[in-house]
């Protein structure tokens, strides 16, 4: 212990640790810093008698339990100076005086009453340095008859305890299941005499003295260690132990040589104490033991022992000992008696466990925590709009920092532990589950169109066989992202009943959280995850609104049946079905429906409530670009952020042949028709007659607006000419590609990736996500030629799509067998050895090469065996591979009488013009200047544009063989053959 100034040499300080009686104290050292339990000393008061406390079996002295109640009150938790003023080897006890403060504990004990004083002790020395003082102050309370000295009539009678028969080490008569029925759930209170272990307590139940042990609720502490103790020893315990502890110097007597030797046999079978077990033990006794304690009763087990949570003073507080325990890694969550307990305590212990194992802390230093599918996201919060609703859980947003139209503006969100009932498949005629639709219509109610921010909290790894169970790492599985979805500007839906949301606790919720929402409604249930399972970060919140939900009896968890709804599908009807529905859409001018899905620019399903129908609807004269053509996917975003699952209303003109109706659609007074059209992502066709569409006029407008900004489909137009009878005849125009050169070939052929396709950003992150094994067993896989598998390119290591293009013959015998492989998303081939290459899921592979096949319109170029061939195809590759260029490639004509290469690109060979965005001549135009290549010889039949082209790039021919370049240095070039197929080039370097 450390030595204190207090009093001079010998005095030293420390912190009350417990009170046994009257006149005796526990005091332990007060050491910073110190690993485990401090050291702790037992000093009775010198010179002091107090009123000895109840043994096993026996009844109190008069004014005993006044006494020890003084002192405890006193003296519990307060720091003191003390010293060891003499000793009695005897009995084996240490005797001293203690200070609190100034002021002497003993000389407050003697004025109160509560001990009298020895004048002398058995040796000489063996008294209090303040033996005088204490005669006088005992005096005194004599003559004011205070404590033990009272003397009202009958006092000393009254003050001995009436113990019940377990307070005396009886327990026969102890009803366990009569004390919890008459007191559970109530706080009663309690002073806590022993802890046996940290989870352990033995204690005084007030005011009857019920003495009790009570295993804390919900948690198991590290065990102390226990004795197989013989019958000797047993009755030698029984002899010399007291259940409260007390040794006050009466009470004491010596052990005899048996008692001895029985006691020392009983220790020589102890069992150790677990790890921590003496930490926990100390940790429970430094803030419960002979303190004031709330005990409530949550059980009884089936041996009769109470199971209670305890809760102890901390300043104006009250704390729970078993969520400090936990807390600190000195007790793990235990089920059984959990169950006993209110929801919200079994949380909030198992989320303290679940951060203790985290952070290893004391019984969790080695521990080792299970695999998990889940990993959480950082930094990854974002606001946007709710464009589509999937299903109960799962949203679509698109995202404010992501410009307009980018293949990632839209991010598909999970939220984070909840499942909602399943919507089903039509397509596998899987039907929704019971409250599935009801779950979508109240986030779609409520989410589309409106602004939310977005928390993103982990992600996990999910089979497409099980759903959400957990995959292992295989090729037929995806990750999925989850986060909290928050509603930044709650506002009341019309004939809505759900009560206003409380504002968020905290600045880390800035709103509404959408899952607490739908939970609270009984729209899904909250996701029990496994310890170490990433999960919400106001998992809390949503527990509280299931139970919420549970009590009010609300959507799944009510007894009725949710509401029967009978949807007619027009769009897997035949053609006839959907005529035949054609006169009720005539009966009201204007009919409301809800856009389900946009098909493409111009064409949506739509949910018509009030006929009990789903149809496939279309602009009337209004199209937009076809599914592969350029802007295709704008005009598709476009919509799906204006009218994706919005309230809408269509006026029904016709229904084609296929069983679409034809008309127009408005979404809040907005022909949304004139939407497209301003934004040059469609053109207006009024073959059928423009009489019939409402707002033509608008729609015209709209459309000459777009060309005459030249925006998107119209950005090549060229004004047309007019006719006598008033009509306009436009040019031809000609599709022009945004593009990054991947690969070149030779002889003037290259193949391109489109910049900003969304299937290019689709594949990039399907591959991303793919969780790679080792190389496979041999045997297991044996690709051929043709087949689609994933291999690592020798340039970066990174893995891609491939086509086997040549494989050897009979089973793969050892992983360094070749392989050549074409690269069907870059066009590129190598020959890579068996362990570098994978099997792909049919999902990745299904969907076509990126890679397109292309050569440079109006000219030869030599192939690579003929002269200049190797500069021109040099040439080709220093100005389109260096640096991540891009490209505008204007297509003039698709060549489709073949002629490719072994590795297939998409389509047919693009003939195009090449320029660079940054350039002032095309590609063509620069091989040609440099003599590189030469131009086509021209025809009679050349239609107007070949022939304009035509005479723009000889000019630059005619600068190369003016200036000797290239294939002109020897004068002109006599031969006109037709350039053959170029072979293939390995490997090369991809951009």
């Amino acid at each position: 212990m450390a030595s204190s100034t207090a009093g001079g040499s010998g005095w030293y300080k420390g912190k009350v640790k417990a009170v046994l009686s009257g006149d005796c104290l526990v005091i332990m050292a007060v050491a910073a810093n110190r690993v485990g339990p401090p050291p702790e000393k037992t000093l009775t008061l010198s010179s002091l008698i107090a009123p000895r406390l109840a043994r096993r079996g026996g009844v109190d002295e008069p004014f005993a339990w006044d006494s020890r109640e003084y002192l405890r009150k006193l003296c519990i938790g307060k720091e003191v100076a003390f010293k060891v003023d003499y000793t009695v080897p005897s009995i084996g006890r240490e005797f001293g005086s203690v200070f609190i403060g100034d002021k002497n504990v003993a000389l407050l004990v003697v004025s109160e009453g509560w001990a009298k004083v020895r004048e002398q002790g058995q040796q000489k020395g063996e008294v209090s340095p303040f033996l005088p003082e204490l005669l006088r102050l005992e005096e005194q309370a004599k003559q004011q008859g205070l404590g033990r000295w009272s003397k009202v009539a009958g006092a000393a009678e009254a003050a001995i305890r009436n113990l019940p028969p377990s307070a005396i080490g009886d327990p026969s008569n102890f009803n366990a299941m009569g004390l919890l029925a008459s007191n559970k759930g109530s706080p009663m209170q309690g002073i806590v005499e022993q802890v046996r272990d940290g989870s352990t307590i033995r204690v005084y139940l007030l005011p009857e003295f019920q003495f009790v042990q009570v295993f804390v609720a919900g948690i198991q502490a590290p065990s102390m260690g226990r004795r197989t103790i013989t019958e000797s020893a047993a009755e030698t315990e029984a002899t010399t132990e007291e259940p409260n502890g007390d040794v006050s110097a009466e009470s004491r007597a010596p052990l005899t040589s048996a008692q001895r030797l029985a006691v020392s046999a009983a220790s020589s079978s102890e069992v150790s104490p677990d790890p921590f077990g003496a930490e926990a033990k100390f940790f429970t006794e430094l803030r419960v033991l002979n303190r004031d304690v709330r005990i409530v009763l949550e059980g009884v087990d089936k041996f009769s022992n109470l199971i209670g949570s305890v809760y102890y003073p901390d300043g104006d507080s009250a704390k729970d000992l078993a969520l400090e325990l936990v807390e600190n890694g000195l007790a793990k969550y235990v089920e059984w008696s959990a169950n006993m307990m209110e929801e919200d305590a079994k949380r909030r212990l198992k989320a303290a466990e679940l951060q203790a194992k985290k952070t290893r802390l004391r019984i969790w230093t080695n521990y080792v925590p299970p695999a998990t599918n889940s990993k959480a996201i950082h930094d990854q919060n974002f606001t946007g709009k709710v464009v589509e609703v999937v299903s109960g859980d799962c949203i679509i947003v698109a995202d404010d920092s992501v410009p307009y139209g980018s293949p990632s503006a839209e991010r598909r969100v999970n939220l984070s532990s909840i499942r909602c009932p399943k919507i089903g498949n039509p397509r596998r005629e899987e039907k929704p589950a019971p409250y599935a639709r009801e779950a979508r219509e109240f986030l779609r109610t409520r989410l589309i169109g409106r602004q939310v921010n977005v928390q993103m909290e982990y992600s996990r790894k999910v089979s497409m066989a099980d759903g959400p169970a957990a995959a292992t790492a295989s090729a037929d599985s995806r990750v999925m992202d989850f986060g909290s979805v928050f509603l930044l500007s709650p506002i009341k839906v019309e004939g809505d009943d759900t009560p206003s949301p409380a504002p968020p606790a905290s600045s880390s919720q800035p709103g509404v959280n959408v899952a607490e929402l739908l939970v609270a409604r009984g729209f899904g249930t909250v996701i029990r995850h496994r310890d170490f399972e990433e999960r919400s970060n106001h998992y809390d919140a949503l527990l509280a609104a299931e139970s919420r939900a549970i009590s009010g009896k609300k959507g799944t968890h009510s007894a009725k049946d949710p509401p029967v709804m009978h949807i007619t599908d027009l769009l897997t009807a035949s053609a006839k079905k959907a005529k035949d529905f054609l006169p009720f859409l005539h009966r009201s001018r204007r009919i409301p429906a809800v856009v389900e899905y946009v098909l493409s620019g111009h064409r949506f399903k739509l949910l018509i409530p009030k006929e009990t129908c789903s149809i496939a609807f279309a602009f009337s004269g209004v199209r937009c670009p076809g599914r592969d053509e350029p802007y295709s996917d704008e005009a598709i975003a476009l919509m799906r952020r204006k009218i994706m699952q919005r309230d809408v209303e269509i006026e029904v003109e016709t229904v084609d042949r296929n069983g679409t109706f034809l008309g127009s659609m408005w979404e809040s007074k907005t022909n949304l028709a004139v939407s497209l059209l301003e934004a040059g992502l469609a053109k207006l066709q009024t073959s059928f007659g423009s009489d019939r569409i409402p707002d033509i006029h608008l729609l015209e407008q709209a459309e000459k607006s777009a060309k005459r900004q030249k925006l998107k489909i119209w950005e090549n137009y060229v004004e047309g000419e007019e006719v006598p009878n008033g009509a306009v005849v436009e040019s031809k125009q000609k599709e022009v590609l945004k593009v990054m050169v991947t690969e070149v070939l030779g002889g003037g052929k290259f193949y391109v990736q489109t910049v900003g396709d969304q299937k290019v950003a689709s594949i990039q992150q399907q591959l991303a996500s793919l969780s790679l094994q080792e190389a496979p067993v041999i045997g297991a896989f044996n690709p051929k030629k043709g087949d689609i598998v994933l291999a690592q390119f020798s340039a970066d290591n990174s893995w891609n799509r491939a086509m086997i293009v040549n494989a050897p013959r009979g089973p793969v015998e050892s992983p360094k067998d070749k392989f050549e492989v074409f690269y069907i998303d870059y066009g590129n081939q190598e020959v890579v050895p068996y362990s570098q290459l994978r099997p792909i899921d049919s999902s990745v592979s299904s969907a076509p090469g990126l890679a397109q096949l292309c050569s440079l319109a109006y000219m030869k170029v030599p192939a690579l065996e003929e002269d200049f061939g190797q500069e021109a195809a040099e040439f080709l590759s220093e100005h389109t591979l260096n640096g991540s260029k891009e490209f505008r490639a204007k297509v003039e004509e698709r060549d489709t009488s073949g002629g490719k290469v072994k590795g297939q690109g998409t389509g047919p060979t693009l003939v195009v013009t090449l320029v660079a965005v940054d350039a002032e001549i095309s590609i063509n135009a620069a091989m040609l200047q440099e003599g590189l290549a030469r131009t086509e010889k021209r025809k009679k039949w050349d239609h107007k544009d070949r022939q304009l082209a035509l005479d723009n790039l000889e000019k630059f021919q005619d600068e190369a063989r003016t200036a000797r370049r290239g294939m002109w240095q020897y004068g002109d070039i006599q031969s006109d053959d037709e350039d053959t197929a170029p072979p293939v080039r390995k490997a090369s370097g991809r951009r």
